[in-house]
């Protein structure tokens, strides 16, 4: 992937809730309350060692009944684990992609009724239209957004300049 060429600095962190998503396809509906508490012991974990001993518990309870959903998390386990190292009100902002998606999706409902735009400048100036009416709804703070916020500024001093924040 070309992530890392056009954002060096960047972290890939995958979507944890399609990982689960995608998980639970292969488990059985009789078993899906067993493994999904086992596997919370994965995702949950307050630090990356746990997280790690709670895959290892999962592959060796679950790993031969499900050898697919313990190897998807084995074989994508560096973009499931980068949020382990930051705080827990970090995690829980970035450990699904259902916010970016909602505005992808909100995107395309403005663009997929016109087949043709009559230059580029027309369709950047629809999708900024969009973009100001979309963010015009988005009111709320998250709930320890103070928290959060100076968080983010300890991790990425170097890359959050104060007027940012304004």
């Amino acid at each position: 992937r070309c992530d890392s060429a056009v954002y060096p600095k960047a972290e890939i962190q995958r979507c944890i809730v399609h990982q689960i998503r995608y998980t639970t396809k292969f488990v059985s509906y009789k078993d899906i309350k067993a493994f999904m508490n086992d596997l919370k012991g994965v995702y949950q974990a307050p630090t990356l060692e746990q997280a790690e001993e709670g895959l290892d518990r999962l592959e060796e309870k679950w790993g031969s009944k499900y050898p697919s959903s313990v190897a998807s998390w084995r074989n994508n386990w560096p973009q499931l684990s980068a949020y382990f190292k930051y705080p827990y009100e970090l995690r829980r902002m970035i450990y699904t992609t259902n916010q970016i998606e909602n505005y992808n999706r909100q995107l395309r409902k403005v663009t997929k009724t016109r087949t043709i735009f009559p230059s580029d400048d027309a369709l950047f100036k629809l999708l900024y239209l969009a973009t100001m009416d979309i963010t015009e709804k988005w009111t709320g703070r998250d709930r320890d957004w103070s928290k959060i916020l100076s968080q983010l500024c300890i991790y990425f001093e170097e890359r959050i300049e104060p007027g940012d924040l304004e």
